[in-house]
């Protein structure tokens, strides 16, 4: 099941969860996670070892429709930061960082 890591949950977060739910039923072994970093903005990580063959458009756009396609466009318009990384990326993306780091919005 993926993870609401911190902030407020509401029925966008939980939608988009449903279908990162969805996502790690249909690629086993990926690790998917969401937030709400403020009242205008969710971040999603996906982790998926399928990734370290994909370039980082492909692997984006892939995500992208799945969860489009399960949570809408109304939740999707939410998304601010979608992260794609294969597990080796962890500790070399900077963006990575803000998921188990992140800094405290002012909205």
């Amino acid at each position: 099941m993926a993870t609401i890591l911190h902030g407020k949950s509401d029925s966008i977060v939980t939608a988009i969860k449903a279908a990162l739910d969805a996502y790690e039923q249909t690629f086993p072994g990926s690790k998917a996670e969401v937030y709400r970093q403020n009242s205008a903005s969710i971040r999603v990580r996906v982790i998926d070892e399928r990734f370290a063959a994909m370039n980082r458009a492909d692997r984006h756009d892939q995500v992208w429709d799945f969860l489009l396609e399960r949570a809408g466009d109304d939740a999707m318009a939410e998304v601010s930061v979608l992260l794609p990384l294969a597990p080796a990326e962890l500790k070399k993306s900077f963006a990575n960082y803000d998921f188990d780091h992140p800094l405290r919005s002012k909205l």
